[in-house]
């Protein structure tokens, strides 16, 4: 039977219960979909930019590359342009109230969505959030009989403390969550320190340690190129040292510490760029504003382009990422991939990967502190440099290798499951 589905203008035929989606190329019907995928299921996805919506997108881009079907599923993003070599399944969404650029929506309710979705044969599905479409994955994982891997990456508490004065609503949201995970066929962690966060919310199960990878890994003499181009398009003289800043634009982040402590060493030769938007952008403005940095700090805003994002980190010296927030950031590997360390807390989450001096900076969580390390370090730039070039050999991993491991690891799910049924 012929469907016509109004759905990325593509062709879906459903012939005796197996699904295959075509595409139209140069007016030839060309197979995209065969059975038995592999779903990755987020929240987000890009254009929204964020730690968790970019590993989802990589994992789905890698197993593509690898020769294996996959399928995303996730909320509709305005903009979203999702002409990719697999099919992202997207269902309504509307804001998230103060949680800019952040979608939800609640699938069942969008019937075409489910109407596509109904039509798809998953041999495992791999949630990144435990929110809808984290549910839809569970929901389906029994209904159908297929399990469900689940990967907790972020420190929930905190952004619902943020907006829910109620500390029961809270605990019981978390306790919702806590539920999701224990419902979940395998429990992934992106990092070893992340599992306290997991324990102290509740959680008594079984993990597993699933490193995240990197896609903008460069040969050095790429990078030599990417850094002297962009810096010359900033303007930056050779004597000004660069900072970086990537990520949400909210105050969890710790972006109050690092304008504090700029203001601090305003008299030396940097330049702060921030990229990346959220709630607290325009408060992040007058800040800068009233601290008197407006010729030291530029907010660029979100970057969506990976090339143009790359040239950023190449040209950068310094990555600043004094977050309590973060379980196990993406961006401070993406940087040490491009030769920029990081500067750190001591005692976060987020810098479990980093020995101080080594392969990145750490110091207290505390402005002066944090000025007097990036005094000190402004200061010695060989040193920034050597560090830097530790960093890219010690705490970056490619996608490609990190993919084939987890698609080891899916297979022997899969069996495992089968033989449980």
């Amino acid at each position: 039977m012929l469907i016509l589905h109004a759905f990325f203008a593509k062709i879906i035929f459903k012939d005796h219960g197996t699904l295959i989606l075509f595409t139209l190329s140069d007016g030839l019907i060309q197979p995209l979909l065969t059975p038995q995928m592999i779903g990755i299921f987020n929240d987000n996805f890009p254009p929204i930019m964020d730690g968790v919506g970019i590993t989802a997108k990589n994992y789905a881009d890698y197993i593509a590359a690898s020769g294996k079907p996959v399928c995303v599923v996730t909320a509709a993003a305005p903009r979203a342009d999702y002409n990719l070599p697999y099919p992202v399944l997207h269902y309504k969404s509307i804001p998230v109230p103060k949680r800019k650029p952040y979608r939800y929506g609640y699938p069942p309710l969008d019937f075409s969505f489910r109407r596509a979705i109904s039509n798809v044969q998953f041999s495992l599905i791999h949630a990144h959030c435990p929110f809808a479409t984290g549910q839809l994955a569970l929901s389906l994982g029994k209904k159908r009989h297929i399990p469900v891997v689940a990967t907790f990456h972020s420190k929930y508490r905190q952004d619902f403390e943020r907006v829910i004065p109620s500390k029961w609503i809270v605990d019981k949201v978390i306790s919702n969550i806590v539920n999701f995970y224990n419902q979940a066929d395998e429990v992934w962690i992106p990092q070893a320190s992340v599992e306290p966060t997991l324990r102290e919310y509740g959680y008594k199960g079984r993990v597993e340690v699933v490193d995240n990878g990197n896609d903008l890994v460069t040969p050095p003499d790429q990078i030599e190129l990417l850094r002297a181009d962009r810096r010359r398009l900033l303007g930056l003289r050779d004597d000004e040292m660069m900072l970086l800043f990537v990520g949400q634009h909210i105050w969890e982040k710790n972006i109050g510490l690092i304008l504090d402590s700029l203001a601090l060493i305003s008299e030396l030769p940097f330049k702060l760029y921030t990229i990346g938007t959220g709630y607290a952008t325009n408060a992040i403005h007058d800040k800068v504003r009233r601290l008197g940095l407006q010729d030291k700090v530029e907010l660029l805003g979100s970057i969506y382009d990976r090339e143009q994002l790359k040239s950023y980190y190449a040209a950068a010296d310094l990555f600043l990422f004094p977050s309590l927030y973060d379980n196990a950031p993406l961006v401070v590997r993406e940087a040490a991939a491009l030769l920029t360390p990081a500067v750190m807390l001591q005692g976060s989450t987020a810098a479990e990967i980093i020995s101080d001096g080594d392969n990145g900076f750490l110091c207290p969580n505390d402005v002066s502190a944090y000025a007097d390390t990036l005094r000190y370090l402004i200061s010695n730039p060989e040193l920034v440099k050597r560090v830097g070039e530790q960093a890219s050999r010690t705490i970056t991993r490619s996608w490609e290798d990190v993919v084939n491991e987890v698609l080891g690891r899916y297979q022997q799910i899969i069996e495992h499951y089968s033989q449980r049924q």
